[in-house]
Order: C-alpha cells, then sequence, then structure tokens
C-alpha cells in the first residue's frame, strides 16, 4: 500500500519537502506579493508623492470601498500568494486558476496575519487539486471543486487562528525589540539578514508575521547588510555588474559559493550584528511601510522605499510632521554606508589571514 502511495505521489509530483514547501513555495509567495501588495503601495505612494492624477484618482468602486490603481493590486494579494505558490508547485492549469479563489478566501479570514494563512491553505488545497487533477472523465468540474471546496474550507477553519498565531509572534518579536532594542536589533537583523541570502524568503516570512516598527527597522537593517556587504567585498571579483546583481539584485547570487566557503558569510553577518542595534538604538529606524518591505533590503531598493513609504504614511495620519534631515541620514547609513563599510573591515583580516582566498565570492 506504501509503495501504490509514492507511486502515486511521484506521478502526480507531489514531494512532500522541506525544500518544496520551506524554500519554493515560500519564495514564490514572496514573489506574489511583491507584484501585488508592494507594488501596489508603491505606486501608491510615487502617486501621491509625484502627484500623478491617473495613481491617485479611484478608477473603481466596489460597494463602498474605492480603489487606486495601487489599492487594486494590493487588495489581490491573497490570490496573487495563493497562484505563485501553486505555480511553485507545478500545478496544473485547473489547479492554478482555481487557488485564485483560495487565495482570496485565505488571506481575507486570516486578517493581518493573512499571508501566514495563505502559505497553509494553498499548499494543502494545491497538492490536493493536483492528485485529482486527470484522475475522472470530468476533470474540468472535478479538479477545481476539491481544490476550492478543500481551499475554502480549510480557510474556513485554519486561517482565523493561523492568522492571530502568526500575528501574536510577530507582536511578540516587535515588544520585545522595544523592550530591548539592542539584544533584538542584534537578533532581528543577523536572523533576516541570513534569511535574505538563504534561498528561502525574508520578505514572505517578516510579511507573515507583519513584522514593522522597530523590529521591521533592524530587519531592513540586516537584508540591506546582507547585499550590500557582498556586493561591496566581492567587487574586486565580480566589478560593478556584481555591485548592481548582489546590491539592487540579491545576495542569493552568493549561495553556491557560500557552500564551498562558509567563511566569506562572515562578514557581512558581523556588519549585520552591528547596524541592527545601530538602527534600533541609535537612529530609532522603523519600518511603517508594508511588513514584505521587511525582508527585502535594498532589492530594487524596496526596503528604504519602505521606510519612506511610512514616513508619508505617518505624516497623513498626522503622527509625524515632515521627515527630517537625521531621518535620511540615518536611512542611508543604515542601507548603504555602514554595510558597505563595516563589511569591508570584516573581510579585510580575513582576507589576509587566508579565510578568503582569492575567486572565492566569484559569481
Amino acid at each position: 500500500m506504501k509503495e501504490k502511495w509514492l507511486a502515486f505521489f511521484r506521478r502526480k509530483n507531489i514531494e512532500i519537502s522541506l525544500r518544496r514547501y520551506g524554500v519554493d513555495a515560500l519564495s514564490a509567495m514572496a514573489q506574489g506579493l511583491f507584484c501585488s501588495l508592494l507594488i501596489g503601495t508603491i505606486l501608491n505612494t510615487f502617486g501621491g508623492q509625484l502627484h500623478i492624477a491617473f495613481l491617485t484618482q479611484s478608477v473603481a468602486t466596489i460597494g463602498e470601498a474605492t480603489y487606486t490603481v495601487g489599492g487594486m493590486a494590493s487588495a489581490m494579494s491573497g490570490p496573487a500568494m495563493a497562484a505563485a505558490i501553486a505555480y511553485a508547485l507545478t500545478a496544473p492549469p485547473l489547479v492554478l486558476f482555481s487557488m485564485i479563489t483560495v487565495g482570496f478566501a485565505a488571506n481575507a479570514l486570516g486578517g493581518a496575519g493573512g499571508p501566514l494563512a495563505v502559505l497553509f491553505v494553498a499548499i494543502i488545497a494545491t497538492e490536493c487539486g493536483k492528485a485529482i487533477s486527470k484522475e475522472t472523465p470530468v476533470d474540468i468540474l472535478a479538479t477545481p471543486l476539491v481544490t476550492i471546496g478543500v481551499g475554502v474550507g480549510l480557510s474556513w477553519l485554519l486561517a482565523p487562528p493561523l492568522g492571530r498565531a502568526a500575528m501574536a509572534v510577530g507582536n511578540v518579536i516587535m515588544w520585545a525589540t522595544e523592550l530591548m532594542p539592542f539584544l533584538m536589533g542584534i537578533i532581528v537583523s543577523v536572523t533576516v539578514g541570513i534569511a535574505l541570502t538563504l534561498p528561502i524568503s525574508s520578505a514572505a516570512i517578516c510579511a507573515a508575521l507583519g513584522l514593522t516598527g522597530l523590529a521591521g527597522g533592524a530587519a531592513v537593517a540586516g537584508c540591506c547588510t546582507q547585499m550590500v556587504g557582498f556586493a561591496v567585498i566581492s567587487f574586486r571579483e565580480n566589478g560593478w555588474g556584481g555591485i548592481v546583481s548582489q546590491g539592487i539584485g540579491t545576495s542569493m547570487l552568493q549561495m553556491g559559493n557560500i557552500v564551498k566557503n562558509p567563511r566569506i558569510w562572515l562578514p557581512p553577518t558581523l556588519a549585520s550584528a552591528v547596524t541592527g542595534p545601530i538602527a534600533t538604538c541609535l537612529f530609532r529606524l522603523e519600518m511603517n511601510g508594508a511588513p514584505v518591505s521587511s525582508g527585502m533590503g535594498t532589492c530594487g531598493l524596496v526596503g528604504p522605499i519602505g521606510v519612506y513609504t511610512g514616513w508619508m504614511t505617518q505624516i497623513a495620519e498626522g503622527t509625524k510632521q515632515s521627515v527630517s534631515a537625521a531621518d535620511w541620514f540615518g536611512l542611508v547609513a543604515i542601507s548603504v554606508l555602514l554595510p558597505a563599510v563595516l563589511s569591508l573591515l570584516f573581510a579585510a583580516p580575513m582576507r589576509r589571514m587566508g579565510w578568503i582566498g582569492e575567486g572565492d565570492l566569484k559569481l
């Protein structure tokens, strides 16, 4: 019986593994978030700051809610995440399209912790849909019915408690960071920064936990330090192309080199242990934009843009009067200057000791 089930799973490409669900699905979820919530937030920010009428005026009214272009993109974050997860799990078309409904239900019922609910529900619903796909003569009915039925049912059962659990964990992290900004600044910065370089999604983790405030600022510090740090210490090997691909792209490009020589990871990681508490204790850097921005670093400058978006939101709400020169200096220092300088300082003695050799950082 076990062999039959294993053969069925292989035939359906259902692989129950940490890599498939913890790496592939999580990374895809972050892409879905980027293409919906994050892009929507950026469009709203640009529209408001640059006074672009098309981006600030209402383009649709549904019930009593009005939506701008960016607002519509943000509202589709649940379907976008679920469809992205299904795509990563190699779902057939009928399953993939059915996940739009499932994602909407999971995200809506999960509340502020919706992304975590979407991750769990979308994985289970996708695999159930894959299992039934093309197994009956009425596939066009059976596959969507099973996928949507399982997904919406699980959303009703699991999304609210999963959402509350995610927010509870996120609130504890943010509360602890407010209470112990130095220690938590180190922990959050290093942990989220490491997650950004690993083949998992720091953005999805931050979104799932709703990580904002000082803790979000520490996460931004850690992510920026990994990306800028690797970009500058590998400049002699990779030149300006490496600066762009790692500093604005992703430090994940170094994972192959890290496997060969884990010591190359020390300079940006040690630097993030310094920039984190500086962000929380000295500059009081807060991420009050979309939580997903906390885990993006300098990728497309999303992290700094998220901080700026938070400033604009606070000004609009009357909780912040204006953006000061000190605010700008702190953001630039944490995002670019300190990561570059500290990573170079930590890397220099390691090169002299032979811990980092020529070509170890070559992409």
